[in-house]
């Protein structure tokens, strides 16, 4: 059953992001304001997907921590692709860091550019935390809330991996207090794996760390929160579908 879940929601996934990339190049080509529009619409597309084809449910707890409105920065725990997607559907104006490479995707790297994600080249050095900062500056400006995976890749359930300088980058450059996430979304959907297991992905949004906290007393606050998935006694537990 749950291989034939995992067939059926992959021909879902690329499915629909093979026709929304079509048609919403179309759309944005004339109505460039609606790109964003477009990207949460697939997001939660998928994100139904999951819940209907692969039995898996999303539980937010501390979401009173999350914006409603305004910049925000976003410091996630990522363990599996579908954190690449979610904040999509849990922020109003979702802007993440991401990897150049993205956008070299035929059709939808296009659209996704035009939907006004922070793009960096890893391999372009001290050149890609400038790029990195100049677009914080884009993005804070337009009201976007950043959302940036610190450890700057995937890791395995249960692996903490070091803090790369983009974050304390980001932090220092935008004044915004740093919200930590942690997540064990790789139980039911692991490092580049096919299977995707039934049951309920939890996110637990910790409370903001002050801004401009120094660099070293910053990663050791945020390093333990993003693995930290004991929820907070103020917090508030919620499922969200």
């Amino acid at each position: 059953m749950t291989f034939l879940r995992s067939v059926a929601f992959n021909a879902w996934f690329f499915g629909v992001t093979l026709l929304l990339s079509l048609g919403g190049s179309v759309v944005s080509f004339f109505a460039p304001q609606t790109t964003l529009g477009l990207g949460i619409l697939w997001a939660r597309l998928l994100r139904g997907g999951l819940r209907v084809i692969c039995g898996i449910r999303v539980r937010v707890v501390g979401a009173e921590h999350l914006p409603t409105q305004g910049p925000a920065l976003i410091a996630s725990a990522h363990q599996s692709a579908f954190d690449t997607f979610i904040w999509l559907t849990l922020l109003p104006r979702c802007c993440y860091v991401l990897k150049h490479e993205l956008l070299r995707i035929p059709v939808f790297g296009w659209l996704l550019a035009r939907t006004g994600m922070i793009a960096v080249d890893r391999e372009a050095g001290s050149a890609a935390l400038r790029h990195l900062l100049r677009e914080a500056d884009r993005a804070v400006a337009e009201q976007r809330q950043i959302v940036i995976f610190p450890e700057g890749t995937r890791a395995p359930v249960g692996a903490q991996l070091p803090i790369q300088p983009g974050i304390v980058a980001l932090a220092a450059r935008t004044k915004l207090p740093v919200i930590p996430v942690a997540t064990d979304s790789g139980l039911c959907w692991s490092r580049r794996a096919f299977f995707k297991y039934p049951g309920t992905i939890t996110i637990v949004v910790h409370p903001p760390l002050p801004p401009a906290m120094p660099r070293d007393a910053l990663i050791a606050a945020l390093a333990p929160r993003m693995h930290s998935l004991r929820p907070l006694p103020e917090a508030v537990d919620i499922s969200v579908g």
